[in-house]
C-alpha cells in the first residue's frame, strides 16, 4: 500500500468525469484519496454520468463541502498536494482572493499556505477579464494551471482519449506513472 495522500476536488463546472477518473486512477495506484465535491459538482455527476454517489474505496474519504472542521483543513494533516478537476469560475475566484467559505476552498488554501502542489484544471470558455486574472493570482500564488486542452497528435478518437489525455497531464505534473496516452513520438 502506497502511503501518498491526495485531496481531490470536483466542481459544477461541465466536465466532472476528468475528476472522477482522476480519483480512478489514483485508487487504483494504491494513493489514499480525499474527496470534496461542491453542491453543483454533485448535480453535475448526475446530470453528465449519472452518479447520485460515489463508489467506496477503502482509499477514499469522502468529504461534506460544508465540514470546514474536516481534517483536510488543517496544516498540521499531511497531503502530498490537492487537484481540483474541474475547476469552476466560483471556485476559482474563492482561491484566487483567500476566500475559505467551504471545504474545498480552505483545502486549497491550506494547500498553498503550506506550499504543497495545487492543481487547477479550469473548465470554462472563453475567459473573461476577470477569469484571467484570478488564474494569474492563483498561479502567482503557487497553484499549477493545466487547462483540459486536448492533444491530437496523440490521435484521440474517443472522449475516453481526450479525457485520459487531461487526466495523464494531472498525473504528470504530480511525476505519476501511467499510460493514459501515447508520449510526444510513440505513437
Amino acid at each position: 500500500m502506497n502511503d501518498r495522500r491526495y485531496v481531490v476536488g470536483i466542481t459544477g463546472a461541465s466536465g466532472v468525469v476528468m475528476g472522477y477518473r482522476l480519483v480512478q486512477q489514483l485508487l487504483k495506484k494504491g494513493y489514499k484519496v480525499d474527496l470534496v465535491i461542491t453542491h453543483a459538482g454533485r448535480r453535475v455527476l448526475k446530470d453528465e454520468m449519472g452518479l447520485s454517489q460515489v463508489e467506496e474505496h477503502s482509499n477514499l474519504v469522502l468529504h461534506d463541502i460544508d465540514n470546514i472542521g474536516a481534517s483536510i483543513a488543517s496544516g498540521s494533516v499531511k497531503t502530498d498536494g490537492m487537484i481540483i478537476m474541474p475547476c469552476s469560475m466560483g471556485t476559482l475566484a474563492g482561491i484566487a482572493n483567500g476566500i475559505s467559505s467551504n471545504l474545498m476552498q480552505r483545502a486549497a488554501d491550506v494547500t498553498i499556505k503550506e506550499g504543497r502542489r495545487l492543481i487547477l484544471v479550469p473548465r470554462e470558455t472563453p475567459l473573461s477579464l476577470i477569469h484571467i486574472k484570478n488564474l494569474l493570482h492563483a498561479a502567482q500564488a503557487g497553484a499549477v494551471i493545466i487547462p483540459p486542452v486536448p492533444a491530437f497528435y496523440t490521435q484521440p478518437s474517443t472522449i475516453d482519449d481526450v479525457i485520459n489525455f487531461a487526466v495523464g497531464k494531472v498525473l504528470d505534473v504530480l511525476q505519476i506513472e501511467h499510460e493514459l496516452y501515447p508520449r510526444y513520438g510513440d505513437n
